[in-house]
């Protein structure tokens, strides 16, 4: 890499990281700003210390890898934390280098939705339900991956309503993005 293009990786507008089967190899100035840490907290670890709790971590790995697998990029918002634990609404971009093997060798960008915190406290499980319903999942479907019924889910989806004062989920979405 040239010296023109480290500079150009160190500060660019979004953050930026380089991973290896999940394990941070390399990131930008605006990636540590963003989660708050410094790089050598960060080069050689787990993205886990980027996601609320292990289930979220292990969840959201599979998700977009079939693009990936097509050498095509992949692009979602999810919920992750800052190294004091407060949680960021993010616009992440994937791109794999291996499409054989996807999480062989990903370039992930990440880009702030919302600057400001992403509203009241919540549970592990309104984490777990909001992160779902990002992905336009039913309660019948999250009630599958979370081992819960659906009934459950949307006592815990009328919880997260309540929380943030909204009517409905596509505007409680459309506030966590930033719309």
């Amino acid at each position: 890499m040239t010296d023109l293009d480290q500079l150009a990786f160190e500060n660019a507008p979004m953050g930026l990281a380089l991973t290896e089967n999940r394990i941070i190899r390399a990131c930008n100035q605006t990636f540590l700003e963003m989660f708050g840490f410094k790089k050598s907290q960060l080069i050689g670890q787990s993205f886990r210390l980027l996601y609320g709790t292990d289930q979220e971590f292990h969840q959201i790995r599979d998700i977009g890898l079939e693009p990936l697998r097509r050498s095509l990029p992949y692009t979602d918002e999810r919920l992750m934390r800052r190294s004091d634990g407060t949680p960021i609404w993010c616009r992440f971009r994937a791109r794999t280098l291996t499409p054989e093997t996807p999480l062989a060798r990903i370039v992930l960008s990440f880009a702030l939705i919302d600057n400001a915190a992403a509203g009241p406290k919540l549970t592990p499980r309104e984490r777990d339900v909001l992160l779902l319903l990002s992905q336009g999942q039913t309660s019948k479907e999250m009630g599958r991956v979370l081992s819960l019924s659906p009934r459950t889910v949307e006592d815990v989806r009328a919880r997260l309503l309540k929380k943030f004062q909204v009517k409905s989920v596509a505007v409680l979405l459309s506030r966590l993005s930033g719309q």
